[in-house]
């Protein structure tokens, strides 16, 4: 066992840091402060290859596939801004849905979308509904065969960059009798008739990045943009085998929150150093040096969590466990801890947009949030320490 960087992860390492220290930080208020979609920093990471590192090269991306490799490239962008890194990553759930399920020929016409570096394409997955979060078996939207067409109805929620992604991959149920079984993936190219963008939320944190509903209204789409083809296909995959297979990316949400977290520790500690009270750093208060070790202590765990579950995804090691969900649930507890820690250290300035504390907590809070909340990572774990012990 050896927690050692290879030299390849150190330079990615590097890398990330440099852009999210040169070219994120710089406007990170600015896009949080306007909401806009910072495109010029997506062009800039798409240039280095930060948007498809991780694709194979057959396809145009650096063939990148090492998943520790991928969390700390994470871990270095959330750093930057949790906004602008999920504008830059977004496009990966589309784009891994249909690396881990599509056919050949999918990937073939998808995936090079994703790896231009001179015009980057943006993707989007869409799962949540208006009245479906965690119970995915709920959802309304429906995709009925028509011909040699899917016509597909419905309305999706809270989805990064709907309704402006090149790509969307929607999440339908073909047979509302089956539930769980009867849920597909289907992937719908930009500007196809009968898929709009609704309304456009305004969001308490990650404020950089789009999210919108996806309004589906008779949708049509040719048989082949089902995901993984028809079923009895030869390497057919169903909706719900490709949501399970997308288990595999908790990790690299959990490594986005600790970004945040370390983040939120390192403006702190340094506060807390240069700070003083009665003659002398407020770091020399037990009250605020406990503060600062539980931080320290709770981001190396995050870290060893997230790192020991994408080794699992990487030795093809199921989370028997819940070993994803660990580290995902750990590290965005630990990010809202971590920052509301770092607002209690700066007392007031913590408290004013002057300073960036304040936008680590409303970036945190997201991540007891998607991709699963924490009450559902906690039933997912529960559920299998009950089964394997």
């Amino acid at each position: 066992m050896s927690f050692e960087l290879t030299e390849e992860q150190k330079e990615f390492q590097k890398l990330a840091r440099d852009f999210a220290r040169n070219e994120i930080r710089p406007v990170a208020h600015i896009y949080d402060e306007t909401e806009e979609m910072p495109w010029e920093v997506i062009k800039k990471a798409a240039k280095l290859g930060l948007t498809s590192y991780r694709y194979p090269a057959e396809y145009g991306g650096l063939g990148i596939n090492d998943p520790v490799t991928s969390l700390i490239i994470t871990e270095e962008l959330y750093w930057g801004c949790a906004g602008i890194a999920t504008a830059i990553n977004g496009t990966g759930l589309a784009a891994t849905g249909i690396m881990v399920a599509g056919t050949e020929e999918q990937k073939k016409k998808y995936i090079p979308l994703f790896c231009d570096p001179d015009q980057p394409r943006l993707g989007a997955m869409g799962l949540t509904e208006p009245g479906s979060g965690s119970d995915v078996a709920a959802m309304a939207t429906t995709a009925v065969r028509d011909g040699d067409e899917y016509v597909l109805n419905g309305t999706k929620q809270f989805i990064t960059n709907g309704g402006i992604a090149d790509v969307h991959v929607i999440f339908a149920q073909t047979d509302k009798e089956k539930g769980w079984d009867g849920i597909a993936a289907f992937v719908i190219d930009k500007d196809t008739p009968g898929l709009s963008m609704g309304q456009k939320e305004r969001k308490m944190g990650v404020r950089a990045s789009h999210t919108a509903q996806v309004i589906l209204d008779d949708c049509r789409i040719p048989l082949e943009n089902r995901l993984g083809g028809e079923p009895g296909t030869p390497g057919a995959i169903s909706g719900l085998g490709a949501l399970k297979m997308l288990e595999a990316t908790r990790p690299s949400v959990g490594a986005a929150a600790l970004g945040i977290a370390r983040a939120a520790y390192e403006y702190s500690l340094d506060y807390a150093k240069e700070r003083k009270q009665f003659g002398k750093p407020i770091i020399k208060n037990q009250a605020i040096a406990f503060k600062l070790a539980d931080m320290a202590t709770e981001i190396e765990a995050a870290r060893l969590l997230l790192w020991k579950a994408a080794w699992m995804v990487k030795e093809k090691q199921p989370f028997s466990r819940g070993e994803g969900s660990m580290g995902k649930l750990f590290a965005g507890d630990t990010a809202v801890k971590t920052a509301m820690e770092a607002i209690q250290i700066l007392g007031g300035y913590g408290y004013i947009r002057e300073y960036p504390v304040e936008k680590f907590a409303r970036d945190a809070k997201i991540y007891q949030i998607w991709e699963g909340t924490a009450e559902i990572q906690r039933l997912v774990i529960s559920r299998l320490i009950e089964k394997n012990g």
